[in-house]
């Protein structure tokens, strides 16, 4: 039986009968505004550097890795073509010769499905005629209605020069995309990060002088304030370590902190991607290793007054990254990243920190780099999430405990977002 408010919503389920939880959870999830808390995308006003359309589907390199165990042409073969002649390719491969099984080529087709193209026709024109059809602006309202995406967070370099310039000259500001400032260059390649914060107007020298460290400190503040970024991130190596003396240590120590301190935002951290294991596919060469927590463990623990945003891309860190969050409240876990976010794993990964977080987690995130990506990522994880959270209030439910939709609403709610908020100190 379902008990129903005066404004018609559900007021409290009396779960005689499961089949009206699952109708009332997958209510609540399909309806919940989502915040995508990272992504490679970008608002309008950035031009080239939004990646949208067909050809940028199909040559994503999740695809073009699982398209070349096919082909047999070498890669540099397959690298010289064009963007239409690759995204040709890929789609007589995995979509005209193949079942789209894997779940990056069923994205693609969620992708169609959603936007209410014809899902079985083998004609590749079909839907560039499509795509083409599309105004830009229309296309990004349009897929941020779609996919039910309240605001996504870019990933942002202003040391990336075609970036830089938007930022200088270009920049319009578009509420649904907030900025996040990334800094791998300075932690990853400091060689490089020299030259170009030299270029911007940074005096700063190779052996991190006094004077290096209060230019850095001067380039994230005054960049974090430019962007009104939301928290400062980087990817980094399963053997990364935040406390050997290196420079990239160092940066994190003397600069990074001690400015995401000042300004109370996070240091994000998304740690376990092995660079380049198959250098010929370039892009889609890189791969996942095991990452040591201890050194977030120690991180956490030593900086109580930072706030750490964290994911990490190997199955196995899982439960002990989640257990890890249970001991520091300075410590939020987010996503499902990378070559986690397949179903499978997001199913388990959900459960264990249901399982020992309660609702104090992020549960996803798309890590987009084609805007349509927003569509089939957030599709396939809310129906995921949503069984999880219907077996675990079925388990309540055994013991006679009764939901109401406001329980069910804000612990959707939370996980899809507004924990995020909440740790920042932020409302949106």
């Amino acid at each position: 039986m379902i008990l129903f408010g005066k404004d018609g919503k559900v007021a409290m389920i009396d779960l005689v009968d499961r089949r009206y939880l699952v109708d009332a959870v997958n209510k609540v999830v399909n309806s919940i505004p989502i915040t995508d808390i990272h992504t490679h995308l970008y608002s309008e006003c950035f031009g080239s550097l939004l990646l949208y359309g067909i050809d940028e589907l199909l040559t994503y390199h999740y695809l073009v890795s699982e398209a070349m165990r096919h082909i047999e042409m070498g890669y540099d073969s397959f690298y010289s073509m064009g963007k239409a002649q690759q995204a040709e390719c890929i789609w007589d491969t995995l979509f005209v010769r193949k079942t789209p099984l894997s779940e990056s080529a069923r994205s693609v087709i969620t992708i169609f499905n959603r936007l209410g193209l014809d899902v079985n026709i083998k004609n590749l024109n079909y839907y560039r005629d499509y795509f083409e059809s599309r105004t830009l602006s229309a296309h990004i309202d349009h897929v941020l209605e779609v996919a039910g995406i309240k605001c996504v967070v870019m990933t942002n370099d202003p040391l990336d020069k075609a970036e830089h310039a938007v930022w200088e000259n270009g920049y319009k500001k578009d509420n649904r995309f907030k900025a996040a400032l990334r800094v791998d260059r300075l932690l990853n390649n400091w060689e490089e990060a020299v030259l170009l914060l030299r270029g911007i107007g940074y005096k700063v020298d190779s052996d991190l002088s006094e004077g290096t460290i209060d230019e850095i400190k001067r380039f994230l503040l005054e960049w974090i304030e430019k962007m009104d970024a939301l928290y400062c991130g980087v990817s980094v190596t399963p053997n990364f370590t935040f406390f050997d003396g290196t420079i990239g240590a160092r940066i994190i120590e003397e600069c990074i902190l001690p400015v995401c301190r000042l300004k109370n935002i996070p240091f994000t951290l998304m740690i376990g991607v092995k660079r380049q294991v198959n250098p010929d596919l370039r892009l889609a060469g890189d791969s996942v290793g095991k990452a040591e927590i201890k050194e977030l463990e120690r991180l956490c623990l030593k900086y109580t007054k930072n706030k750490f945003l964290v994911t990490i891309l190997s199955l196995e860190n899982q439960h002990e990254l989640v257990i890890t969050a249970r001991k520091f409240r300075n410590l939020m876990v987010f996503g499902c990243w990378w070559f986690l976010n397949s179903p499978a794993l997001i199913d388990f990964i959900t459960r264990i920190r249901l399982e020992w977080l309660g609702t104090s987690f992020i549960a996803q995130h798309s890590d987009c780099r084609v805007l349509e990506q927003l569509i089939s990522k957030w599709v396939h994880s809310r129906t995921v999430i949503s069984e999880v959270l219907v077996n675990k209030y079925s388990e309540l439910y055994d013991m006679g405990y009764q939901v109401t939709e406001e329980q069910i609403q804000k612990d959707a709610s939370n996980i899809f977002g507004e924990n995020f908020w909440s740790f920042l100190n932020k409302t949106l």
